[in-house]
């Protein structure tokens, strides 16, 4: 990563609790997704997470029945997983230098990280991790654009920051991916809404009082919206998953 992907993607130690507390998960949905196009199931497989965070994807792999071990380079991000998930293994490292034995495991995944890597290292690194066969899982999880309220507010946080370094990821073109979009929603409080907002690396580089005028800007917004306090963010899941 070049000086400015590396600082964003540190911002998120400093608010590792925010981050937990209000970030979605992942609907089942995606799992069997990610068994069908990588010809295998989980249970059983020995699964690296990197750039695992609070171990919001890691929770859920372990509870399909895979071997985890999570892979995470911030010290707040790694003490955050370690109080939330105390029986899952965690080695520090990311994914331009996987701290991982050779040909180890049978999937690789990347949960909303993969962008904060270089792929001249990482793509590497996953091929030499991986066993013959074993699967390369990348995934976001974005807000679903086509809902007009969804849109509006991403309308704003582009204008907010200018659109700079907000859209940033791509699969490696030296792979084979097949791809697969999963629709989803969650009903939570507003200040959940907004507090998974604030959580978003671009905000924390923001700062606390360009945040704050944000979000109280945004709640006096959708309070209108949604009278009774609770909001359903609905979610599209974009994967790709690559045998190498």
């Amino acid at each position: 990563m070049t000086s400015m992907p590396r600082t964003r993607a540190r911002s998120f130690d400093a608010a590792a609790a925010l981050y937990s507390a209000n970030r979605p998960g992942y609907p089942g949905e995606l799992f069997d997704a990610v068994e069908e196009l990588a010809g295998r199931g989980l249970r059983g497989a020995r699964v690296a997470d990197v750039g695992a965070g609070t171990g919001i994807a890691t929770g859920l792999l372990r509870a399909r029945g895979a071997e985890v071990l999570a892979v995470e380079p911030g010290d707040g991000m790694a003490a955050e997983f370690r109080r939330s998930n105390p029986g899952i293994p965690l080695v520090r490292g990311d994914g331009d230098r996987l701290p991982l034995v050779t040909a180890g495991f049978d999937f690789l995944t990347y949960a909303q990280a993969w962008h904060w890597t270089d792929p001249a290292r990482s793509v590497p690194e996953a091929r030499r991790v991986l066993r013959p066969g074993g699967a390369l899982a990348l995934w976001w999880n974005d807000m679903d654009p086509t809902v007009p309220w969804i849109a509006e507010q991403d309308e704003r946080i582009r204008d907010l920051f200018d659109a700079a370094g907000l859209t940033y990821r791509a699969l490696p073109a030296e792979l084979d991916f097949a791809l697969r979009e999963i629709r989803w929603s969650r009903r939570i409080p507003l200040d959940v809404h907004l507090a998974n907002h604030a959580s978003h690396s671009a905000f924390l580089m923001l700062g606390p009082a360009g945040t704050r005028e944000f979000i109280d800007a945004e709640r006096a917004r959708l309070t209108a919206l949604f009278p009774d306090g609770t909001v359903e963010e609905r979610y599209v899941v974009t994967l790709g998953v690559a045998l190498v």
